[in-house]
C-alpha cells in the first residue's frame, strides 16, 4: 500500500461507507472489515470504493490508502461496478448516490459551520 491517507480522504471514504451501508442494508463494520465477509458486504464495499473514486475524484491510490487496500483491489472494484452500470436500474441508483455525495458537505474537526 502507498502513503498514509490524508484525514480529508479518510473523512470522505468514511462518509461514503456510511451512505452505502445504509443504502445496501449492510453494517458499517462489514464494509470496513479487512476480510471479504459476505458477498453482499463485499459488493457494498466495492460500491463504496467506486463511489469514493468517482464522486470525490480521488485517484485509485488515494482511495486505496483511505480504505486500507491495495490499488489493484480498488481498480478491480471500479471496473466491476462500472461494468454493472449497463443495467439501467443499478446505474440510476448510483447516479442518485453520486449526486448526493457530491452535494453533501464534508466537515472536518477544524471546520466551522456558520
Amino acid at each position: 500500500m502507498g502513503m498514509a491517507a490524508s484525514s480529508r480522504d479518510l473523512e470522505k471514504a468514511g462518509f461514503v461507507q456510511h451512505v452505502v451501508a445504509l443504502r445496501f442494508g449492510t453494517s458499517l463494520q462489514d464494509i470496513q472489515a479487512a476480510t471479504r465477509r459476505t458477498a453482499s458486504a463485499a459488493f457494498a464495499r466495492q460500491v463504496a470504493m467506486y463511489l469514493t473514486h468517482v464522486a470525490y475524484e480521488l485517484s485509485l491510490s488515494r482511495v486505496a490508502d483511505a480504505f486500507g487496500r491495495d490499488r489493484t483491489t480498488i481498480s478491480h472494484a471500479c471496473h466491476l461496478i462500472e461494468d454493472m452500470r449497463d443495467d439501467y436500474g443499478f446505474d440510476h441508483q448510483l447516479e442518485i448516490l453520486e449526486g448526493f455525495l457530491r452535494g453533501a458537505p464534508i466537515f472536518s474537526e477544524t471546520s466551522q459551520v456558520q
